[in-house]
């Protein structure tokens, strides 16, 4: 693996590279860490990057490792910087035939992604998108549940994603950036959790999003983009559903919770209790499924590292994508066909639609528009 940022004071590099080592399938190599020279090599010294695999800018990187033999160069690269560069990064790796795993969103506007995709297409290389929530354990034996019909027929669908972060004006270098529309695109409450709330609910229950009706607010005076919303969704075969976002619910962490209805009963999931699963009907006692629960699924077995009690989570989902990830290129360096769950191309477009559409609608004063057919 390359990476593309994530240099001194990045959270969210630093958590890309600790769940890239987890399971032992990828090895740092490369990076170009920051624009900043010095601490573009600051970073690669406390990685212990060789100075030559230390490179000033991502174009050098990938233009010198393409002159590498197999073996010696990166096999795909990591971009783990601001939005607005997603897309020059990652164009830019595959058209010097390397694999991408970007973070999320896909791009800064609906054009680029549907210009990456594109170029996925032709290439045939493989990328995928960190959308770290759908590979939560109990968040696959939530899907594989709704897949087997145990709810019945769905028929609502409600997530909430709640932090206090932007609560105040000044939230520090991380919150500079997503609440100006030439790094963070054309939202920042919904590019930043609203696009999970909306990969997780079309992951887990098999529906899309159709249409949706949307209120954004910016309660902190000064701002370009949001930091609350509040969007209504319906869904294919009938389904209805809410979202419910804010990034400055004062006294909130990270309070991401699904709740999935349907004829026969509920499923909720909470991000802050992770290995919880619970399971409501209306004639018998609530059930909490753990993630060490004799009856999960095989498929969701294979995800789990430690045994009942040792709690995992965040990083632990992380590395779930980047296993998976790991193992589709060496299938395809085998030229063997590997099925991976991780969130491709596809979910990347649907996110950027999804942003762009709910921005629409807000400035309509609500109006419920459909989700483009791309």
């Amino acid at each position: 693996m390359g990476m593309v940022g994530g240099g001194p004071g990045a959270f969210i590099g630093g958590v890309h590279r600790a769940a890239s080592r987890l399971d032992g399938k990828i090895e740092l190599v490369c990076g170009s860490f920051c624009t900043d020279p010095e601490a573009n090599k600051t970073m690669a010294d406390e990685l212990f990057i060789p100075v030559e695999k230390c490179y000033d800018t991502y174009m050098e990187m990938f233009a010198k490792e393409a002159t590498l033999p197999e073996g010696e160069r990166m096999d795909f690269v990591a971009v783990t910087t601001p939005n607005s560069t997603h897309f020059p990064i990652a164009m830019a790796a595959l058209e010097h035939g390397f694999h991408v795993l970007c973070e999320k969103p896909m791009t800064l506007s609906l054009d680029e992604a549907l210009k990456l995709r594109a170029k996925v297409q032709e290439t045939g290389l493989l990328f995928a998108l960190m959308h770290n929530y759908s590979a939560y354990p109990m968040v696959r034996q939530m899907r594989k549940m709704i897949a087997d019909g145990v709810l019945g027929d769905l028929r609502k669908i409600v997530a909430t994603y709640d932090l206090g972060w932007l609560a105040a004006p000044n939230a520090g270098k991380q919150a500079t950036w997503r609440v100006k529309s030439k790094m963070s695109g054309a939202a920042a409450c919904v590019g930043d959790i609203g696009t999970h709330a909306e990969q997780l609910i079309e992951f887990t229950t098999g529906l899309k999003i159709t249409e949706l009706s949307a209120d954004l607010a910016t309660f902190v005076e000064g701002r370009e983009l949001d930091d609350d919303a509040t969007i209504m969704l319906r869904f294919d075969k009938g389904a209805k559903g809410v979202i419910e976002l804010s990034e400055v619910a004062c006294g909130e962490e990270n309070q991401f919770k699904l709740r999935v209805y349907g004829s026969e009963g509920c499923l909720e999931w909470s991000q802050q209790e992770p290995e919880n699963l619970l399971l409501k009907t209306n004639d018998t006692a609530m059930k909490t499924l753990r993630r060490g629960w004799a009856e999960l699924d095989e498929s969701v077995k294979g995800l789990l590292r430690l045994p009942a009690g040792h709690p995992e989570g965040f990083i632990e989902a992380f590395a779930n994508i980047y296993t998976d990830f790991a193992a589709a290129i060496a299938a395809k360096m085998e030229n063997r066909p590997y099925a991976g769950l991780f969130p491709n191309e596809e979910t990347g477009v649907r996110g950027m639609n999804f942003i762009e559409t709910v921005v629409a609608s807000s400035k309509q004063n609500g109006a419920w528009l459909p989700l483009k057919q791309l």
